[in-house]
């Protein structure tokens, strides 16, 4: 089989809810024997989904481990991720501070990771239980035993300090037994503990040692002309209990694992000496390939071969140290599915996010432990088989056999629909299946387009598969064959088959009513960037509701560039004005880009909106907007506009001039706040006889009238004007009777405020100690008398009690000493009378010295000389 022959084109992949992804734009390689019939592949591709998406966008992905239970993800902030299959997060535990390097697991509930900030963990699947030990230097490879919890959790890690540390937990203390198993040969880098063999990698090649007897087994040269370890990984893997696998760099070894001296497979002679005579390793497999191996794992007899594509001009490795992948510039990685002579049956290169920026290393690839084989026809039993997963820092590619129905589908792509017939009833798939090619063959003819559709809406999903029906009608969509009945149940099987997106597609470009119910239903906002146009043909209103209530999603320039680039014979202008006006509405910045359009679309579909609009709005051009409000002749916008260019004069002029209105002149006049402005109406008005009397009417508390009818001109007729002089004096009068009004009751209102003031000003003040306040507290909470004292006593007791407190604001003794007079003011301050006579002593005698010359009067106008008692503290605080 030649390569052009072998090598497939790039895979659709799906994403995490089932949902077939489009195929990546890019040619296929072509061969000098591109005429060979195209091989059917014998993987299928899915994006992990679930929480997966989210961790990576925050983060990035370092090393993965699949255990029967779970996905366990390291990344490079230290955090292990515990995902079921499908991707979701059960668990997260904060194992690390630096890049998780390497994971391993053992059967029942244990975890261990290594991290380059040089810690080891060991955690537990299902409890917050967690060792942790400290190594001082990263740490590149973990093994833990796969009896850990029934060999005192025994494990074996390495790293940079190059030691193969092997651990035990003491027996009857606390603590481990730590053994130096190797040192002094590099850095270990990668690790794999299968029953009682552990096989390590470092520098000098690769170390198979018996844990049962505590003896090398082999020792494995490291591949000549290869890159160094830190650009390109070696990697480990157990075929089954006594082969292993090795990829390191651009060379493969398979050894196999004897117990006597026979030969090895295949007739190839024991090569490599043994240090025991019970076990030794022959190498049974051993081939070169032509790209570099980012990951390798078994598929049965097979082996899945991670490959990167090395740079063309870096096809000369002999010599090389380093992989030439310059950034950006990367090619896709390939899965090769090759057997243990380098035959390759097939080869798929991924669509990986991202991959452009990727190096060999930043590649990981794991597989599922599984059972079985694969048979002659290369399918698997139901359970049995494998998971592959190709980890890239921020994507997750899942990759399995193909089953029958996968077969099938193959089949009827390539239009081979009595190879797809004779397998169903060869008993290969479910005899559904005979019901799936039945559908197929109704595409094929238009004229059968119609009963299609009525019977994939007639038949219940159950009965057949869409995907084959999906893979017959997709290759007509761009044809002439292509029907509005085809194109409608080509979406309905995709809605059969949970593609949710394409067949919102179609659904839009057929203009289904039902499409907006479909988005909400299957929360499809993320996916109507490029129908909008579409969407507000269907149904203009709706659409605005939608494309509005998610403009986080879809904004608003989306939305605007569509519909002024819309090819379809549609009134763009008028979708706009909807779209930017209902927009408007909800929030007055988020369109503001186009507010200079949005004045052109309210002049034609809208004029009594612009006002509002200009008022409200800033982000328009005061020019732009006039000339449109000239052209359109809309007199109230051009002076708005006029008024805030800063031209009043010629606004009111405009006013005047084309509106006639006076008490629009006066509003405009009385906004502006200018009072030359008043004088340039009165001088324009009276231009216009006509004008000043309504003038005289709509100026009353702005101007006065006697000085407007001073300034008109001898013999000027005005009409109506002794009716308007009489209209203004009247209302003179009755504006005059009713201020004086007001002025009596407020007159009333004073003195009766002032009465008020003068008896509660002559209530006493209760200037009692804090225990005897304390004590009337107590009698008063017993009384039924607690009505008697108005809420202004209650006030001013509160006051008292808080300024004074019954003792001498100036010497803070005790009101009541014997024989001791004091004094109380309004204020509530209260002295003896001793200490307020001294404290106005002082006071007078600081203000002699600034007053003796002037010879002033106090506050009340007596003299400064005079004695007069004053509160103290109130008095200095006015000063």
């Amino acid at each position: 089989m030649s390569s052009a022959a072998r090598r497939a084109s790039h895979p659709a992949l799906a994403n995490g809810d089932g949902e077939y992804g489009p195929e990546e734009d890019e040619e296929e390689e072509e061969g000098d024997e591109g005429d060979e019939p195209e091989e059917e592949p014998r993987l299928k591709y899915q994006r992990l989904g679930g929480s997966v998406p989210a961790i990576l966008s925050t983060d990035a992905a370092a090393a993965i481990a699949v255990t029967d239970r779970a996905v366990l993800l390291g990344t490079h902030d230290g955090t292990l991720h515990i995902l079921d299959f499908q991707g979701n997060q059960s668990k997260e535990i904060k194992a690390h501070t630096a890049t998780i390097n390497d994971i391993s697991f053992e059967d029942r509930e244990y975890i261990g990771s290594c991290s380059d900030d040089g810690t080891v963990v060991i955690s537990n699947l299902f409890t917050d239980e967690k060792l942790k030990f400290e190594y001082h230097r990263p740490m590149k490879a973990i093994a833990l035993d796969p009896q850990y919890s029934r060999s005192n959790n025994r494990f074996a890690t390495g790293g940079l300090a190059g030691q193969v540390l092997v651990l035990t937990k003491k027996s009857w203390v606390s603590g481990y037994n730590k053994k130096v198993l190797r040192e002094g040969e590099g850095p270990i880098h990668s690790m794999k503990w299968r029953t009682d063999l552990l096989a390590w990698a470092n520098d000098a090649g690769v170390k198979v040692h018996d844990m049962k007897t505590d003896r090398g087994i082999a020792f494995i040269e490291k591949p000549k002309g290869i890159p160094r370890p830190e650009v390109l990984l070696p990697h480990l893997v157990w075929q089954d209990d006594t082969v292993l696998v090795i990829g390191w760099g651009t060379s493969v070894k398979i050894a196999a694992i004897r117990t006597d001296s026979s030969q090895g497979l295949n007739g190839m002679q024991r090569s490599i000496s043994a240090a025991s005579s019970e076990k030794y390793v022959d190498i049974v497999g051993s081939f070169q390939t032509g790209y570099h191996i980012s990951g390798i794992a078994p598929f049965g007899d097979l082996l899945v071969m991670l490959a990167y594509i090395p740079e063309e001009d870096d096809g000369d490795k002999k010599n090389s140290t380093s992989v030439s992948s310059r950034q950006g510039t990367a090619q896709r990685p390939e899965i090769h599915l090759v057997s243990w002579k380098n035959d390759v049956l097939t080869t798929d290169a991924l669509p990986i996010h991202g991959y452009e920026h990727y190096k060999a290393k930043d590649y990981t690839l794991a597989h599922a432990p599984f059972s079985g084989s694969s048979n002659a026809g290369g399918q698997w039993a139901a359970g049995d088989e494998p998971l592959y997963y190709i980890v890239s820092p921020k994507d997750i590619v899942v990759a399995k056999p193909r089953d029958t129905e996968d077969h099938i589908a193959w089949l009827l792509q390539h239009g081979w629909h009595e190879k797809a017939l004779a397998a169903v009833e060869a008993g290969q798939g479910r005899t559904e299946l005979l019901d799936e090619v039945a559908l197929v063959a109704l595409t094929t003819n238009a004229s059968f387009h119609g009963l299609l559709l009525t019977t994939l809406k007639s038949w219940p999903p159950t009965l057949y598969s869409a995907s084959p029906v999906i893979s017959a009608i997709e290759p007509q969509l761009n044809s002439s064959s292509m029907t509005n009945s085809l194109k409608e149940a080509l979406a309905e099987l995709y809605v059969i088959n949970s593609q949710y997106e394409k067949a919102l597609s179609l659904f839009a470009e057929l203009l289904k009513p039902e499409v907006f119910e479909f988005i909400e239903k299957h929360n499809l906002h993320d996916a109507i960037h490029d129908k909008v146009v579409n969407l507000m043909l269907l149904d203009c209103k709706r659409a605005v509701h939608l494309l509005i209530q998610h403009r986080d999603i879809i904004p608003p320039y989306e939305v605007v560039e569509q519909l002024l680039h819309a090819s379809k014979s549609c009134d763009k202008k008028y979708l706009l004005h909807q779209y930017l006006h209902a927009l408007f509405e909800v929030d007055i910045h988020a369109g503001k880009d186009y507010h200079d359009m949005q004045l052109e679309l309210y002049a034609d579909y809208e004029p009594r909106m612009l006002l509002p609009f200009l008022r409200t709005s800033q982000h328009y051009r005061l020019d732009k907007a006039y000339e449109i409000f000239a052209q359109k002749e809309f007199v109230k916008e051009q002076v708005f506009v006029l008024g805030r260019m800063g031209n009043a004069k010629e606004a009111l002029s405009t006013i005047i001039n084309k509106l006639e209105d006076i008490q629009e002149a006066v509003e405009f006049v009385t906004e502006q706040h200018d009072d030359e402005l008043w004088d340039e109406l009165i001088r324009q008005c009276l231009q216009k006889p006509e004008m000043v009397g309504m003038l005289l009417e709509h100026t009353v508390g702005n101007l006065d009238p006697l000085y407007i009818v001073s300034l008109v001109p001898d013999g000027l007729e005005i009409p109506k004007l002794r009716d308007r002089l009489v209209k203004i004096v009247t209302d003179y009068r009755t504006e005059t009777s009713l201020r004086h009004g007001c002025n009596d009751i407020l007159k009333a209102d004073c003195v009766n405020l002032l009465v008020k003031y003068y008896h509660e000003a002559r209530r006493g003040v209760c200037m009692a100690s804090m225990d005897e306040e304390a004590q009337g507290a107590r009698v008063n909470e017993g009384s039924s008398r607690t009505g008697d004292r108005s809420s202004t006593l209650r006030n001013l007791e509160m006051k008292s009690r808080t300024r004074c407190g019954a003792r001498c604001c100036l010497c803070f003794d005790p009101l009541s000493i014997q024989d001791m007079s004091f004094i109380v003011f309004y204020c509530c301050h209260a002295y003896h009378q001793s200490c307020l006579e001294g404290g106005l002593d002082s006071m007078k005698s600081n203000s002699n010295a600034r007053d003796s010359d002037e010879g002033s009067e106090d506050d009340d106008g007596s003299p400064s000389g005079e004695s007069r008692m004053r509160c103290v503290l109130c008095t200095t605080a006015a000063a």
